[in-house]
């Protein structure tokens, strides 16, 4: 266990979390190892019982620890993953992908946003935009992830487009129609459609408790796989972070891609954000969000975070299409992230499912 270092910005807790996560990954505490008690760890680590408490939590909701009554804490991540079971009928999911939900952001919200947009923009709103987007969208994209997700990327790497059917289909175009696509089984039908539709050549894999099986993974000839990691439709599987891990060592065994489809993520009832693969290994992933769940379904828009090294072909190859989104649109976006609009929205809406759990 790390030191705390209590001049840093980043609170005790996450420290402990951050330190905890790593000896776990790393193999310090392997799986079945019961850490510390609290009581132990705080007096360790100079804090109190109520921030280890949290940091514990947190590892518990990603699927590195279990709590056990009366026992303690217990390791569940697994360095090499064993065959999942798969499940023995699909998790009931409240609605679709494109359903109007009581989640999504107030109208007086978005109107007032609407005003300050036709009211502070003027002649901007009419100036064609790049093709990955406006710049203040993207630069208003790339704080957000940093503060919320630990996601760190440059502008450049963020591309926009209406929605997340339309960024499947400059996935292929990108990668090649040459590739395989493993994508999981069951799944949200149009990601399978989408890529077939561009002339890829997919092959279905089993989802298991926790993610796609591994002999699934094993078996595939895939170089591509496409991911929902976060209450994946329509089984409501979460992939374990176990299995997040199993995936990016399948993509780095066959210089592989994983495209991660991270719908509806924001909205975890665990009090700290969701464990991005993208953030496990950033050469590997492809990292694709829509808003259509977080604002509202008539906003099709979504975006995808390119890898470094992908940023360059993307140019070369799809730098000649315009961007599918409207300018408007895109600054109404910008406009909700920068005021703080989009995260209050976020953080009242995970609020309420907590206490309805």
């Amino acid at each position: 266990m790390k030191p705390i270092d209590f001049s840093s910005s980043t609170p005790a807790y996450m420290q402990l979390y951050q330190s905890f996560r790593d000896d776990i990954i790393s193999g310090i505490y392997p799986y079945g190892t019961k850490l510390p008690s609290k009581r132990m760890a705080a007096e360790q680590s100079g804090v109190s019982v109520i921030t280890v408490e949290h940091a514990y939590g947190i590892l518990c909701d990603e699927g590195y620890l279990q709590s056990r009554c009366r026992s303690g804490y217990f390791v569940v991540y697994r360095l090499q993953e064993s065959f999942s079971v798969p499940l023995s009928q699909p998790v009931p999911f409240p609605t679709s992908p494109t359903v109007v939900s009581e989640d999504a952001l107030s109208f007086s919200t978005l109107a007032k946003a609407y005003r300050r947009v036709l009211a502070e923009y003027g002649d901007r709103l009419l100036c064609r935009c790049p093709n990955t987007g406006c710049e203040e969208l993207r630069r208003a994209l790339s704080a957000y992830l940093a503060r919320s997700r630990g996601i760190i990327v440059s502008p450049e790497q963020i591309v926009i487009g209406s929605g997340s059917e339309y960024l499947y289909g400059l996935v292929v175009q990108l990668l090649g129609r040459t590739r395989r696509y493993g994508v999981e089984h069951p799944s949200y039908e149009k990601i399978l459609e989408v890529y077939r539709a561009n002339g890829a050549s997919c092959d279905r894999l089993t989802m298991g408790k926790d993610g796609i099986l591994s002999s699934e993974l094993s078996r595939t000839d895939a170089s591509v796989l496409h991911i929902t990691p976060f209450n994946s439709y329509p089984t409501g599987v979460t992939a374990s972070a176990s299995k997040r891990h199993e995936y990016i060592r399948w993509a780095n065994s066959r210089d592989g891609i994983i495209v991660e489809d991270d719908f509806d993520s924001e909205f975890t009832m665990s009090s700290k954000a969701e464990e991005t693969v993208f953030s496990l290994d950033p050469r590997r992933v492809i990292y694709m969000n829509t808003f259509s769940r977080t604002v509202a379904p008539s906003i099709r828009v979504g975006y995808m975070i390119l890898p470094e090294q992908f940023v360059g072909l993307f140019g070369e190859t799809l730098g000649k299409f315009s961007c599918t989104v409207p300018v408007f649109e895109q600054y109404l976006l910008a406009e909700l992230i920068a005021n703080g609009d989009f995260e209050r929205h976020i953080n009242r809406v995970r609020r309420k499912r907590r206490k309805q759990k």
